[in-house]
């Protein structure tokens, strides 16, 4: 199981996770391609100038590239992740640091893009909400179109889940329910459930209740 995976709750489910675009690498990609060329240029002049030390300066072409996969593994670990019940920002290779935001505690979402950013598919993503930090932003992260929608949607299908169970509980805990109310909830659940909005055992588990009091 994933790291991102560990963190989810019960009946909690991924639905997208985005990184930082690739253009963030750029300035370690030029740098470290710039440093190399410079270190096999020198190695290349000291076959001819300077023999023993030909060796020497190729082993320092080690240096830019394994700081450039050190950075690209960590470009990849750092994850932007919405699930049907919050946003978490996942950062960090060997030691982890996790940023959560409830759904419900979400405000508002802002959305920035350049030109560049709308001819590559980057852009910044600020969420508003109601949590501590006040404001989470998300620099140059990929797609953040889908992002944003994403997040709308799952906030959207958790607001109606919310009304559903208000219903559901109206129904269960009345002395004597109308017995048309529960084949009607029935089909809302199921309707829920063919979205991905619950899982088969929020289903089941919901639809045997329902039963119960007819």
């Amino acid at each position: 199981m994933s790291y991102v995976g560990q963190l989810l709750a019960c009946n909690e489910r991924i639905v997208r996770v985005v990184r930082d675009h690739w253009i963030t690498l750029l300035p370690t990609i030029l740098v470290d391609a710039a440093i190399g060329i410079v270190i096999a240029a020198c190695s290349i002049l000291g076959i001819v100038l300077s023999p023993p030390w030909t060796w020497f300066g190729f082993l320092l072409l080690l240096a830019p590239a394994v700081h450039l996969v050190l950075r690209i593994w960590a470009w990849r670990s750092e994850q932007h992740v919405v699930t049907n019940r919050r946003i978490m920002q996942v950062a960090g290779t060997f030691s982890k640091r996790v940023s959560v935001t409830a759904l419900e505690k979400i405000n508002d979402v802002l959305m920035e893009q350049s030109a560049l950013g709308r001819l590559l598919g980057f852009g910044n993503i600020q969420i508003i909400s109601g949590s501590e930090s006040g404001i989470d932003t998300f620099r140059r992260i990929a797609d953040p179109i889908g992002f944003k929608n994403e997040l709308f949607n799952q906030k959207e299908a958790l607001a109606k889940l919310d009304i559903f169970d208000e219903r559901v509980g109206r129904v269960l805990t009345a002395e004597v329910p109308q017995s048309s109310d529960v084949p009607e909830l029935i089909g809302e659940l199921d309707e829920l459930c063919q979205k991905g909005i619950i899982t088969d055992a929020e289903f089941e588990e919901k639809k045997r209740q329902l039963l119960a009091k007819i």
